[in-house]
């Protein structure tokens, strides 16, 4: 599988905070036997996140785009929104998977936001901001992930 990852938060693009996340969802990206073919940091600001999905999701050379950040209920945290405004579709199972596996370790694993979209035949995948919360969110979803990319570029789902 074809991944970007992207990190949405204001003290990591303003070089305030070191990345952690983006990292630590590359390596297992390739643990997965995943290509990374791109990372990116960007701010909580809606319209440059809503750019940088559209951009990547619209050269068609990726079949996952991971964010990381921005799900949960800060003021400025709007990465669902982002993702559901230039998503055609919206995948609401993964979110909920996501939460379900989460909430078995960590109770606060119910106010995160995440949800996961389609635009053209890239699926985006909001993940917590947290390393340990992305990373176990992953997890809980890595499994689909291929099947989901092997639909959308037009499987059957055998």
């Amino acid at each position: 599988m074809r991944v970007a990852v992207i990190t949405v938060s204001d003290s990591v693009s303003r070089n305030e905070r070191q990345d952690a996340t983006g990292p630590a969802l590359a390596a297992l990206c390739t643990d997965l036997e995943w290509r990374v073919l791109s990372r990116h940091v960007v701010s909580d600001d809606e319209e440059p996140l809503k750019m940088l999905l559209a951009s990547l999701a619209d050269r068609d050379e990726l079949d996952v785009i991971l964010t990381a950040g921005g799900t949960g209920l800060g003021p400025r945290d709007s990465t669902p929104e982002a993702t559901a405004a230039i998503c055609s579709r919206l995948v609401p199972g993964l979110g909920e998977l996501m939460r379900r596996v989460g909430g078995e370790s960590n109770e606060r694993a119910a106010l995160s936001r995440a949800t996961a979209g389609v635009r053209g035949s890239t699926l985006i995948v909001n993940l917590p901001g947290s390393p340990r919360g992305a990373v176990e969110s992953l997890q809980a979803v890595a499994e689909l992930l291929p099947h989901a990319a092997e639909v959308l570029r037009g499987a059957h789902h055998d």
